[in-house]
């Protein structure tokens, strides 16, 4: 199933210039999404994840299933003050200020083979701040995937130049 097709574009949002690419579409889908998170399934079947990290917010939506398909636990990355045991975070910049993402300090083990998922890869920030809490925690990310890759932003070479491995299911161009 082409699952870009089942992306939609949301002009001029949340600014304008911006292209926003909404997975709604595709999670509406009960085909399409079915689809999406069988395909990721598949490519981590024989990778032995011991846990499947999803990035707040829809990172959770597409890393408890897979989650449960790879027999692996979840671990949600969430934004600062969310979670009500001890944490451990990491701060990122954003275009205009700095943000916090968190994870619980109990989350992972030393060791633990770790899929780090989310929507999409843009600029990276994001994901190098989880990428750099589960390093933290002694897990060990055996890549990093999203549905969506913007090329264009940089996220991925900017996470291969760490020497992390980068897959998505589908690319668009621009911003």
């Amino acid at each position: 199933m082409p699952i870009k097709s089942k992306i939609r574009t949301v002009p001029h949002y949340p600014k304008p210039g911006i292209m926003f690419r909404d997975i709604t579409t595709l999670l509406k889908d009960r085909e399409a999404f079915r689809s999406a998170i069988h395909e990721l399934a598949e490519r981590y079947r024989e990778s032995s994840i011991d846990k499947v990290a999803g990035i707040e917010s829809r990172g959770f939506i597409l890393g408890a299933p897979l989650a449960i398909l790879l027999g692996a636990g979840f671990v949600p990355i969430r934004k600062k003050g969310k979670l009500p045991a001890e944490t451990i975070g990491h701060d990122y910049e954003l275009e205009y200020g700095i943000d916090r993402v968190e994870i619980h300090a109990d989350a992972i083990e030393p060791g633990e083979r770790i899929l780090l998922v989310d929507d999409l890869i843009a600029t990276g920030g994001t994901a190098e701040a989880a990428l750099q809490l589960v390093e933290q925690t002694g897990g060990h990310v055996v890549e990093c995937c999203f549905v969506i890759d913007l090329p264009d932003l940089g996220g991925r070479i900017r996470l291969e130049k760490q020497g992390q491995q980068v897959f998505s299911l589908c690319e668009f161009e621009g911003h």
